[in-house]
């Protein structure tokens, strides 16, 4: 039967010093009592042993401090003063020449915008391309249809193909036909214009006049207008110098026939200051007709202004004859001392400061466009 050894006890201890013992015997200092260095005991660095020197190389703070120094061309400059610390030659600039003149700073010389482009690959040895638009102003047809407002270039496509716009009195079915400013474009009876149709509403001040251009150089309501758009807009019906209110301006000839024909024209809603109270009698006269020098003239609706007294009152009517709402009250024995058009056409000046204007949104343009 056999006994398990203690795996301790038959190890036996090597003789042989470990690695510490050579940096153990030697000697914790030199004989002046100075510590060795890290290297003490090594091979010498490959330097030394090629021939070379082991003192370090000098730190810049240490040729700094050199009273003396020495230039790129190896000459030995000028002594240092101890006062400035600086050369006791004058100084020169950077890019100074020997004989005193400055020279022009480097500059990296780079293509200008309408440069070549070949030699930086941006053609590819192609030639380059010619601008989109063109001199003589011919455009395709689905754009001019665009710009019109008929429809966008995807569904105008559809509309050339299908046969429905002449060119000149000619059906033109055929895509990328281009048109010029002289030819006539007809789709759906109508002749269209290049230009985008602009619809401005304005909150009209007092003292301004409702036309595009006075012989007497008075203010306008187009100075106001100036920066809505490029497109030369027209007024829609007339406001006095002294009326107030909402009027539209656009480009829109169509349009602007439709809201000032007398048959179907837009309904307008004023409200009116009197130097006087009105009676409930002159408000139903108002309804029912006054007599005018031009013809009998009736309003639609007259009421009082809530809560604003009997010497307020809003009216509304289609008729759209020049001063026609003080020439009512005025046959009836009132003078007009406030005249403001809150409501045209369905659209208010809500968030519409006096002397202001707004482009009309797609669903009031569709609004206009589409009713009777």
């Amino acid at each position: 039967m056999t006994s398990r050894s203690n795996p301790g006890r038959g190890r036996q201890r090597s003789n042989k010093p470990s690695p510490k013992s050579k940096t153990d015997q030697r000697p914790a200092a030199r004989s002046d009592g100075s510590p060795h260095s890290k290297r003490f005991g090594k091979r010498p660095p490959k330097a030394v042993r090629e021939g070379g020197s082991t003192e370090r190389p000098k730190r810049t703070d240490d040729r700094r401090n050199d009273t003396e120094r020495r230039d790129p061309r190896g000459e030995r400059s000028a002594p240092r003063t101890r006062s400035t610390g600086r050369d006791e030659r004058p100084a020169t600039r950077r890019g100074d020449s020997e004989g005193g003149e400055r020279r022009p700073p480097y500059k990296k010389s780079w293509p200008s915008k309408g440069g070549s482009q070949e030699r930086f690959g941006g053609y590819r040895g192609r030639s380059k391309p010619e601008p989109r638009g063109e001199d003589d102003g011919r455009i395709r047809l689905n754009r001019y249809l665009s710009m019109s407002g008929v429809a966008s270039r995807r569904d105008a496509d559809d509309l050339i193909k299908a046969g429905v716009v002449t060119v000149n009195g000619v059906v033109v079915t055929e895509l990328g036909t281009k048109v010029g400013p002289g030819d006539k474009v007809v789709y759906g009876g109508q002749r269209l214009s290049r230009e985008k149709k602009r619809y401005v509403l304005l909150n009209k001040p007092k003292d301004f006049i409702t036309t595009t251009d006075d012989p007497r150089d008075r203010r306008t309501v187009m100075a106001l207008v100036e920066q809505a758009c490029d497109e030369r807009i027209y007024p829609v019906g007339r406001l006095d110098r002294h009326t107030t209110g909402l009027l539209l301006l656009t480009n829109d000839g169509d349009l602007a026939k439709k809201l000032t024909h007398p048959s179907h024209g837009a309904e307008k809603i004023y409200h009116v200051t009197l130097d006087k109270n009105v009676t409930h009698a002159h408000l139903q006269q108002l309804v029912s007709g006054v007599q005018l020098d031009d013809g009998p003239a009736s309003a639609d609706e007259a009421s009082y202004v809530d809560a604003a007294g009997k010497r307020e009152v809003g009216i509304k009517l289609h008729m759209g004859r020049n001063r026609v709402v003080r020439r009512m009250f005025e046959a009836l024995g009132y003078e007009v001392l406030k005249l403001d058009r809150v409501i045209f056409a369905g659209l208010t000046k809500k968030d519409l400061p006096r002397g202001k204007w707004r482009h009309l949104s797609e669903k009031e343009v569709l609004f206009l466009t589409k009713r009777k």
